[in-house]
């Protein structure tokens, strides 16, 4: 929706808004201090709408200044992707474009493997989210628990997977390119 559009939507929406509400351009005028003539050219359309206007018609009939606007919805956020099963293990896509950095949720079952490192182009993020992840990383032989978190260059011999006592849910950040994840998270001063 181009700016027109939804400023053309603007008049009509305010006049349904007033008349919903049994109010008169008077009583309006009186509550925001706009006059008559201003309010009804708003409404007709012959004035373009401006924030110095349409502030205090908000505040006035009570509602967000997205309301009088219609400014369009978001849509819905939710991802929906359909699990991918991949040597045993299940994948969730969690992001929408191919390329560039993805993410994924992880269910690696209860199982025993010895482990295959193997090296690749790129940079991993793990966030374990329940359950134990083992972590073989060059010479680090490593178990990650529920709220831990590793990163790594794949460029390094590395594999992932259960410890055998128990499945393993988790979160994969991976960056082909060799893209960082950067965490952004300060921890709070006394």
């Amino acid at each position: 929706m181009t700016t027109d559009e939804v400023l053309a939507g603007v008049g009509p929406r305010l006049r349904q808004m007033r008349k919903d509400r049994d109010v008169t351009l008077a009583a309006l005028s009186e509550t925001t201090g706009i006059s008559v003539s201003t309010l009804s050219r708003l409404e007709s359309g012959l004035r373009k709408p401006s924030l110095e206007l349409l502030l205090p018609i908000a505040r006035a009939h009570q509602v967000a200044l997205n309301e009088l606007v219609g400014t369009p919805s978001a849509g819905d956020p939710r991802v929906r992707s359909k699990p991918i099963v991949m040597g045993g293990r299940t994948h969730w896509p969690l992001t929408r474009q191919p390329g560039g950095l993805q993410a994924y949720k992880v269910l690696e079952p209860k199982r025993r493997q010895e482990p295959d490192p193997r090296r690749h182009e790129g940079y991993e993020w793990l966030y374990v989210l329940s359950g134990k992840l083992r972590l073989v990383l060059g010479e680090h032989d490593v178990v990650l628990t529920a709220g831990e978190a590793a990163e790594f260059d794949t460029r390094v011999p590395h594999w992932f997977g259960s410890t055998g006592e128990g499945p393993v849910e988790f979160l994969s950040l991976f960056g082909p390119q060799g893209e960082r994840m950067h965490v952004r998270a300060r921890p709070k001063r006394a």
